[in-house]
């Protein structure tokens, strides 16, 4: 029980990575708050039906009410927030576009979520992380951001930002004890991916044949990695980004 006594908020935690790493962490003893547009009732059926405490919260990170109902929400049915995970994210549903197709609206909804959304909910935990000196915020980032992956230019250039985002914050919020870290997978085969069959096509065999450990990944691969970073295991690690992806990324 490595989280045991940790309240923790997932984004994104309905389906594939999310939802993951939010039966893993109930697994570990943590009470979790799991977020999503989509509805997370299921997930939390699972986290209950296994012996965990979790709630559902239907919210759309880039919109700052939602973001401070959903804070305010893990606050009332747990009494705190130890751990957020920054995972939501416009991923799975776009598609391969030279950059010069790119619409302003597209590149506005991807920045919009993938980055402002990231940056408030981070800004809502962290008073009540810095209340507690303590605290892990774990961010999602991307391969991609390391590879430069063609025909993703607005999906690529937001994990960028969110890399960078990560050793900043581990900088502004280590005063107060608080872990900023990041995790970037490679390609998985979540519920998303395998959805988007044209992305499926293009990506999933490349990506297993840029690996040194040549098989594809799925969501369960991440949840080791997202525990150590929200445990006290990690407590002297921020600022890092922690590759899970079969050796694809060397950083």
């Amino acid at each position: 029980m490595r989280l045991n006594g940790k309240v923790a908020i997932v984004t994104g935690g309905a389906t594939g990575l999310g939802k993951a790493i939010a039966l893993g962490y109930a697994r570990e003893g943590a009470k979790v708050l799991i977020a999503d547009l989509a509805d997370a009732g299921p997930v939390v059926d699972l986290v209950k039906t296994a012996g965990g405490d979790a709630v559902a919260s239907r919210t759309d990170i880039a919109d700052e009410d939602a973001v401070k109902k959903m804070v305010e929400l893990a606050v009332r049915r747990f009494g705190a927030v130890d751990v957020l995970v920054n995972n939501a994210a416009v991923a799975s549903t776009l598609t391969l576009t030279p950059f010069e197709k790119l619409t302003v609206a597209e590149w506005r909804r991807v920045t919009e979520v993938n980055v402002i959304g990231a940056f408030l909910c981070i800004r809502e935990v962290s008073p009540i992380m810095r209340a507690k000196k303590a605290g892990s915020i774990i961010n999602f980032a991307s391969g991609t951001a390391f590879k430069g992956t063609p025909f993703m230019l607005h999906y690529t250039a937001s994990k960028g930002a969110i890399i960078s985002m990560t050793r900043v914050l581990a900088h502004e919020l280590g005063d107060s004890l608080i872990r900023v870290n990041a995790i970037s997978p490679g390609y998985i085969l979540s519920e998303g991916n395998l959805g988007n069959k044209a992305f499926l096509a293009d990506q999933a065999d490349k990506a297993i044949e840029g690996r040194a450990i040549k098989r594809a990944g799925y969501p369960d691969d991440l949840v080791g990695g997202a525990v150590f970073l929200a445990s006290d295991e990690s407590k002297f690690v921020t600022g890092q980004i922690l590759a899970i992806d079969g050796g694809s990324v060397y950083h």
